[in-house]
This record gives structure tokens, C-alpha cells and sequence, in this order.
């Protein structure tokens, strides 16, 4: 008898049960990461890795967003950027492929990545080279400020 009493008063208790609210579900909100504050004309020189000779100097015009940005060397017409991610201090960037600054008569292209350091801007390049010997690729480094 005391399984039948179970039976009958378990769906009541269950019935009378207080329902609690499910988990929230923590991955349901996605913050979008904010862009970092680089808008503005931005003086970069490049210098080889682990070196502080400059080997050139550029002008970098930044957005706030993914669009409109361009690259300047001395003497030449504007070269437009490819902004790959902007996120929190952080930018990716390429260009190119382009006639190279540092290589006279030789197409290059560049992968750079930049973040915000107090008010400058600084990362590391690569460079790579239509070229077909073994120094066909580059590490670079960068540091911008703004004009």
C-alpha cells in the first residue's frame, strides 16, 4: 500500500512544486570587442627587428573603423589598406602587393600587426618579397605616432 500512496502523492507534490527559473544561459550575450581610438594621420617608422635604425618613414591615415584607411611614402601616390580586424588595442592590417620602398624594382607584400601603446602605435611587419632567393621574407618592426 505504501507504493500506491507514492505513486498518488508524488505527481501532486510535483504538481505543487515551485518552478525555478532555468540557468541563464552566460553564452547567449556576445559582446562586440571595441575598436580602439586610432583615427587620425599617424608618422610610422620601420626599422629591422631587434634594431632601432629607421629604414624608412611612412603616413599612415586611420579610421575608427574598417574602412577608408590609407598608406603613404614619401613621394608616392596613396596606397589603400586592408584592414583585417580592429579589436579591443589590437590591428591587422595588409597591403599590397606594391613596388617595394626598401627594394628597388621588386613587388611586396605586408602583413602588420599594431596595437595601442599610450599614444603611439606599435607591432611588427612582415614583409614578403616577389623574389625567388632565400631572403624573400622580412620581419619588421613599427612604431607610429600621431601627427
Amino acid at each position: 500500500m505504501s507504493r500506491v500512496a507514492l505513486l498518488l502523492v508524488l505527481p501532486v507534490m510535483l504538481a505543487c512544486s515551485k518552478k525555478e527559473a532555468p540557468p541563464a544561459d552566460t553564452m547567449a550575450v556576445v559582446t562586440e570587442a571595441a575598436a580602439p581610438n586610432v583615427a587620425g594621420k599617424w608618422t610610422v617608422n620601420v626599422m629591422p627587428e631587434g634594431q632601432d635604425t629607421v629604414l624608412l618613414t611612412y603616413v599612415l591615415d586611420a579610421t575608427n573603423d574598417m574602412t577608408g584607411w590609407k598608406l603613404t611614402f614619401p613621394g608616392r601616390d596613396p596606397l589603400d589598406v586592408r584592414v583585417i580586424s580592429m579589436d579591443n588595442d589590437s590591428i591587422v592590417i595588409e597591403n599590397g602587393p606594391y613596388p617595394s620602398a626598401l627594394q628597388q624594382g621588386v613587388m611586396v607584400t605586408t602583413h602588420s600587426n599594431m596595437r595601442l601603446d599610450g599614444d603611439k602605435v606599435v607591432g611588427t611587419t612582415i614583409a614578403r618579397y616577389d623574389v625567388k632567393t632565400a631572403d624573400s621574407v622580412r620581419m619588421l618592426r613599427t612604431e607610429g605616432t600621431r601627427q
